[in-house]
């Protein structure tokens, strides 16, 4: 257990790894505390807002990546000078995803119920960062034999084999599987063989003269969505606190 931790988390190499994840966590977590207590009303914390103009944390987090990762270029992968750049990097990459919604939506939906996607992109990236750490490499290249990676045409027919299963699963709606299929080509392969998600490109296009499959593709997503929206729900407000209630729409 200790050579595997050493071999694939702490050789020098994916030191800045782990200080950039450390880091990016540990921000997301101290900005959602802070964040909540403001909303609370409770402690010391305020809104910047100089000359009543709201600054929003993502304003330091670009600028925090912006040096992290220039930062980082020029210092290579070891020396302190790589690890400093890499836990300035992880903070900006905290305090810029903590209000991912806020970028996709060009407005401010952080404690709306579209303010959700900023936990979920957050767990996704701590996900794939975990991944890369634990040894998985892009598209299954590591699952080689050596003999096997000296011919050309196996390596080329896995590396395209597994980018089209994590291409299709992306077509078909399962956005998570696709991207961490990407380390994880069996995830990968689920999702291209799986039923698309009804209202994906997929579902759309391959399905539009199959009306057993919409119906399939449509009561399977019901049946997920029933099953692991109320422990998602839980999670994300564990971790990111509860959204606002929208008023009811006006009769």
């Amino acid at each position: 257990m200790g050579h595997w931790f050493y071999r694939n988390i702490m050789e020098p190499g994916k030191l800045p790894m782990l200080l950039a994840l450390a880091s990016f966590v540990l921000t997301f977590l101290i900005t959602r505390t802070v964040t909540r207590l403001i909303r609370a009303g409770r402690g010391p914390f305020r809104n910047v807002a100089p000359g009543g103009m709201h600054i929003h944390h993502v304003v330091p987090g670009v600028l925090l990546m912006v040096i992290g990762g220039f930062g980082a270029v020029g210092s290579g992968t070891h020396g302190g000078g790589a690890a400093v750049c890499a836990v300035i990097f992880g903070m900006g990459a905290g305090l810029v995803l903590d209000e991912f919604a806020l970028i996709l939506h060009l407005a401010d939906v952080y404690w709306t119920e579209q303010g959700r996607q900023s936990v979920e992109v957050v767990v996704l990236a701590t996900a794939l960062a975990l991944l890369v750490l634990s040894g998985s490499s892009p598209l299954g290249v590591n699952t080689l034999t050596p003999d096997e990676q000296q011919n050309r045409a196996v390596v080329i027919i896995t590396v395209v084999g597994n980018l089209l299963f994590a291409l299709i699963a992306l077509l078909k709606g399962k956005t998570r599987m696709g991207l961490l299929g990407v380390l994880v080509p069996l995830l990968a392969l689920v999702g291209a063989l799986r039923l698309a998600r009804p209202q994906s490109y997929w579902a759309r296009r391959f399905y539009r003269r199959r009306p057993k499959a919409r119906a399939r593709a449509r009561l399977r997503s019901i049946r997920h969505d029933r099953r692991w929206a109320g422990p998602r729900r839980a999670f994300q407000d564990l971790i990111g606190g509860t959204p606002d209630r929208e008023p009811p729409p006006e009769p």
